[in-house]
């Protein structure tokens, strides 16, 4: 029978259906969360927290294989209280190196230095104040002019400083215990945007030199990342992926196989940047590339608790 507009109604009593035990299915119980396994047993084991899980093991693996375990960070995480946390997983052997931005550093300095960071901008750019504080620009310019040299970098230079001043909080600085513990963290510096560039103690030619010198220790940690390492970008929307992408290059062109492992991009906001150059290209088949979405102060925490758990269990 048709109706108003001439076309015949198709005759539902036609479908064919099937037995549902016939059907394969995504969700089971048996990756439900358990509440009777403990912490790790809260996270389900679909869609994200599986991939979470996954990660955790990668790092996990990635240790018992001497293979890196590469943070990058931007300067978020240290604003945010991640510190001692980052600290803890260097001490333990689980994180072999760091990578900041040069605000990162900035805030990890003021941090060792008076317990206390990141300034209100929106009142101190109205008086021509924002970035002026004296101590902070003249004592890490005067530490980079001291201590880089054509083999010392920047995050070395800064780490030392802050070790030789014995600064009062110096146990929560990501580069005092760089430093400390010989675990390398390269600072990579973009001449402009950190509050040190604008004061008169200033020198370019030390700071292009310190960063350029990270940079090349940075492509050198990259070399033995092939065959299951992990690179995680947390908290950086340019620099570092841009940083880590070049990088990765250069070890591949001079041979090193840079291939097959992991990256894993965490942040608050999803950037088109890290998702091609941390997420994508650098993977293409070898490996695996992770997007994690969330605030730091949460899911970096979450992060220590699963690595510490699954590191025990095995």
């Amino acid at each position: 029978m048709k109706n108003r507009y001439g076309i015949k109604a198709l005759d539902f009593r036609k479908i064919k259906t099937y037995p549902i035990k016939e059907r394969k299915n995504k969700v089971k119980i048996n990756d439900f969360a358990c509440l009777k396994e403990g912490f790790d047993g809260l996270i389900p084991d679909i869609l994200k927290g599986n991939e979470l899980k996954e990660i955790v093991n990668s790092v996990v693996h990635a240790r018992k294989k001497k293979k890196p375990v590469i943070f990058a960070i931007g300067a978020h995480v240290i604003k945010c209280g991640i510190s001692l946390i980052i600290i803890d997983l260097m001490k333990r052997g689980i994180v072999t190196a760091i990578a900041m931005n040069g605000a990162g550093a900035i805030h990890d300095y003021e941090i060792a230095m008076i317990g206390e960071t990141s300034e209100d901008v929106a009142v101190e750019i109205k008086k021509g104040r924002f970035g002026m504080v004296e101590e902070t620009g003249a004592l890490m310019n005067s530490a980079m002019k001291r201590f880089i040299t054509e083999s010392v970098g920047m995050g070395e230079a800064l780490g030392k400083d802050i070790y030789e001043k014995r600064l009062k909080y110096k146990e929560y600085s990501i580069l005092y215990h760089g430093y400390k513990l010989n675990i390398p963290v390269t600072i990579h510096s973009a001449i402009g945007t950190e509050i040190i560039h604008m004061h008169p103690s200033a020198d370019g030619a030390v700071i292009g030199r310190g960063s350029f010198n990270d940079f090349k220790l940075f492509t050198s940690l990259l070399s033995d990342i092939g065959k299951g390492g992990c690179f995680f970008n947390i908290g950086s929307a340019v620099i570092l992926p841009e940083v880590f992408i070049k990088a990765l290059s250069i070890a591949r062109n001079m041979g090193y196989k840079a291939h097959d492992f992991i990256t894993v991009n965490m942040d608050m906001v999803q950037h088109y940047r890290p998702h091609v150059n941390v997420v994508n290209r650098p993977i293409q088949g070898e490996g695996k590339g992770y997007t994690l979405t969330g605030h730091h102060e949460i899911m970096l925490p979450l992060l220590y608790y699963l690595i510490l758990t699954r590191r025990t269990k095995t």
